[in-house]
């Protein structure tokens, strides 16, 4: 999994899918590059961002989401991840390296927590 791969360091990707019924349907996942290299924090290129931005539209897809792992602690975000969902009102799916759990987020008034269903 990208998470386990990139510790200590944050793992990152885009989430292309579509929404049906006001649910994120989560179809394929654009592995990204951490270039923070940060096990606290991550940033994705802008050059990447582009990429999957155009490579999502290609595909006919949307952008529905943006993935993160906390490699060294609760899949809860962080204050700078808030800072950042204001800006970017996608569901944000945390990964805890600690208790290996997938828990996803979107930014309303506060942070909402939504239940994630693998199929």
């Amino acid at each position: 999994m990208h998470a386990e791969n990139e510790k200590p360091n944050e793992a990152c990707a885009i989430l292309f899918g579509t929404v049906k019924d006001e649910n994120n349907i989560v179809k394929e996942v654009f592995l990204t590059k951490n270039i923070e290299e940060s096990p606290v924090n991550f940033t994705i290129s802008n050059e990447q961002l582009i990429e999957s931005y155009k490579l999502a539209e290609e595909k006919k897809l949307d952008v529905v989401g943006i993935f993160h792992s906390h490699p060294n602690s609760i899949a809860f975000p962080s204050s700078i991840d808030k800072k950042f969902m204001h800006s970017n009102p996608v569901v944000w799916v945390i990964y805890s390296g600690i208790f290996s759990e997938f828990k996803s987020y979107v930014f309303e008034t506060d942070i909402i927590e939504i239940p994630i269903e693998f199929l």
